[in-house]
């Protein structure tokens, strides 16, 4: 509908459309540098990570960190 179609209010057609036109689809991008990955995990590190909470993948991300800079050999 054309927002002069919208008799009982033509302000409001035209702001609707306008947030329609400005949103995006999905999440908006992180800005770390990323990459999504599928490994297997043992049940038990996997199940101690998710019961931190939210957040467990971060700190595992971390906790790899950690690993690799203990383990560096650069």
């Amino acid at each position: 509908m054309e927002p002069e179609d919208d008799e009982d209010s033509p302000d409001a057609s035209i702001l609707m459309r306008q947030e329609i036109e400005k949103r995006k689809v999905g999440r908006p991008a992180g800005t770390a540098n990323k990459e999504q990955v599928a490994i297997r995990l043992d049940k038990e590190i996997l199940t101690a990570f998710r019961a931190t909470g939210a957040g467990w993948q971060t700190r595992m991300n971390n906790a790899l960190k950690e690993w690799l800079n203990s383990h560096s050999t650069i």
